[in-house]
């Protein structure tokens, strides 16, 4: 068998578009908003993650079209070398502020953000904790340390200790999402932060769905919890609250001057686009100058979780902007799926391997600029449709 014929065996997901039930990779061709086109048609879009809906503020817009007129359209090089403009530090200024660190540093994608931070911080003879539901880039980041990886099970603090104490006395790293990206929960960072206190570990929070969600002004859930202080470092990204592309890590001068010669995700990585710094500088200033986004869309989930619970779907344990329908095997999540499609509503299935065969969700998340008329637009069809598949 040649390297290359796994490719050609391939055959699931061509099963899937062949029947009709292949909800990946659908064309948009609009703007990222409330509503959008996919595939021709005009739909309720209710799978993104811009929770502030500032991918088309128009301040953004022109705040990105403003950077490619001064700086171009890219860097032509790693910020180690040619790549950092004024703005990237201005940017990074900005951040650290806003989380409450002395200092931060931006990378091209959020993905690079943890992969680059993780491999660069635990090294041989090093441990990584992490709960058995953070993000992929997290596993990534701890599979290209040279440190060994150990998970305890979700927001379970007695595993957590579990963990910690067969090696106590070793140098960790505690590594956790604020937001569960599926689950749609929060991390329990006050038993999480107590714990690794107790242990002498080191603390990490990946703040990509709770920036702009959480914490004074949307800093994020360390922020939330009054733990700023003791998370070492926080990771956030652009793509979701901040409108744009790209991940940062804040933390000390000292370890972000560390990251800046020892990452190799950043040294050896195309800086981030002009348009894309700026446009994210753009919606930090627009979060900040208006509140009412965040209250917005806690209204918003509020509503929602509400409704859903009334109806009968099981939303787990979600309490926020991120709130799951668990609704059994694969098929029904499929044909859930392609109903609300056809009625014009965009929604994500998840299914195996991202989790158990019996376990299969659908994942809404929710918008500051959703308006209630969509709102209940969209509850009419799950009410409807999840009666006639007996979901509810």
């Amino acid at each position: 068998m040649g390297l290359l014929d796994k490719c050609k065996k391939f055959q699931d997901a061509r099963k899937a578009i062949a029947s009709g039930y292949y909800p990946y990779f659908r064309e948009i061709s609009s703007e990222q908003d409330t509503e959008v086109i996919c595939n021709g048609q005009k739909m309720l879009m209710l799978g993104s993650n811009s929770y502030l809906g500032l991918t088309t503020h128009p301040r953004v817009k022109e705040a990105s079209i403003a950077a490619i007129r001064k700086y171009g359209s890219g860097c032509a090089g790693s910020r180690f070398l040619n790549g950092t403009l004024d703005i990237h530090l201005e940017l990074e200024a900005e951040l650290a502020k806003l989380v409450g660190k002395d200092a931060a540093l931006a990378y091209p994608t959020g993905y690079q953000a943890n992969v680059g931070c993780i491999s660069a911080m635990v090294g041989k003879d090093e441990y990584i904790i992490t709960d058995k539901l953070d993000h992929a880039s997290i596993i990534d980041g701890c599979m290209l340390s040279q440190g060994t990886m150990l998970r305890y099970n979700h927001n379970d603090m007695q595993s957590l200790e579990k963990v910690l104490t067969k090696i106590k006395g070793a140098n960790i790293l505690i590594i956790v999402d604020g937001i569960f990206s599926m689950e749609g929960d929060i991390a329990d960072l006050v038993g999480i932060s107590e714990l690794a206190e107790k242990y002498g570990a080191n603390l990490m929070v990946d703040e990509a769905h709770s920036l702009g969600v959480m914490g004074t002004g949307g800093a994020g859930s360390a922020d939330h919890f009054g733990l700023t202080a003791k998370t070492d470092l926080i990771m956030g990204t652009f793509s979701k609250s901040l409108a744009s592309v790209g991940g940062f890590i804040a933390a000390d001068d000292d370890y972000i001057h560390y990251l800046k010669h020892k990452s190799r995700a950043l040294i050896f990585s195309a800086s981030l686009p002009p348009a894309s710094t700026a446009s994210v500088l753009e919606a930090l200033k627009i979060m900040q100058e208006e509140p009412e986004r965040i209250a917005n869309l806690w209204d918003i989930t509020h509503y929602m979780l509400d409704q859903f619970k009334q109806m009968g779907y099981n939303t787990g344990t979600s309490c926020t902007p991120v709130i799951p329908l668990h609704v059994g095997d694969m098929m029904a999540a499929f044909e859930m799926w392609k109903r609300l499609g056809d009625e014009g509503v965009f929604i994500n299935p998840v299914v195996p391997p991202a989790v158990p065969p019996s376990s299969c969700l659908i994942r809404t998340s929710f918008m500051a600029t959703h308006t209630r008329a969509q709102l209940d637009f969209a509850l009419e069809k799950f009410y409807r449709i999840g009666k006639e598949l007996k979901i509810i």
